[in-house]
């Protein structure tokens, strides 16, 4: 077990983005719960359908078939939908962990289009490689591990409290988000020769994850 709980690395300013994103997917979540409840199966799969990234979409639209919107809007809507308590809870942890240094880089409003353009980046990413995939992709992790990868390029030596089986231990960031890109590279790479992922769309954090390091280096670098 090895999940990290808090980053001892306060933020110089109040990270009002980063939490209105937070709140933004619980509140999302909360009205997809009240779908499921009200809604046939069959309808609420067509809802979770309709405003997920479905990869063979996009092939579809160049191919002459459906609209702009219905093949790319939903890469934007599908970063705010999550399949259940575990999926939203771990991605918000994450977030909530890396996202307000990272805000604190950037400023607040480059922070929130930098956010939502890893998100489609790794979006695009997990299309790419899927690329006549009809299953549903949703969840905030694309434009997470953006975060991610910006956090460990600006903050390597940062100590993230972890839980390592039943101990707490500060780590540093380099290793902590190190060790999951490598487990998420590695996954990548087995689902590209055939293998299974579990159903996670892994070249999506892959993606997102380069990207928003790219990115940060970028404006580092300017």
């Amino acid at each position: 077990m090895f999940i990290p709980l808090k980053d001892i690395n306060p933020s110089r300013t109040y990270p009002f983005v980063n939490i209105t994103l937070i709140v933004a997917n619980v509140a999302v979540f909360f009205y997809q719960l009240s779908l499921q409840f009200t809604l046939t199966p069959r309808a609420y799969a067509a809802f979770l359908s309709s405003y997920s990234t479905v990869p063979a979409r996009l092939p579809s639209f160049f191919a002459g078939h459906g609209t702009f919107v219905m093949a790319f809007l939903p890469i934007l809507t599908s970063m705010f939908l999550h399949s259940g308590f575990l999926h939203i809870g771990g991605n918000m942890l994450f977030l909530w962990i890396f996202g307000d240094n990272v805000e604190d880089f950037f400023g607040h409003i480059p922070y929130l289009f930098f956010y939502i353009f890893c998100g489609i980046g790794a979006g695009l990413a997990h299309t790419f490689f899927n690329l006549y995939s009809h299953v549903p992709a949703l969840g905030a992790s694309g434009a997470i591990s953006g975060v991610m990868g910006a956090y460990i390029l600006l903050f390597p030596r940062a100590r993230i409290l972890t839980l390592v089986f039943i101990f707490l231990l500060p780590i540093p960031a380099m290793f902590v988000l190190g060790e999951w890109f490598l487990v998420q590279f590695l996954a990548s790479i087995n689902a590209l020769g055939g293998g299974s992922s579990g159903g996670v769309a892994v070249m999506a954090h892959v993606g997102g994850f380069l990207l928003g390091m790219l990115i940060t280096a970028i404006v580092r670098w300017r």
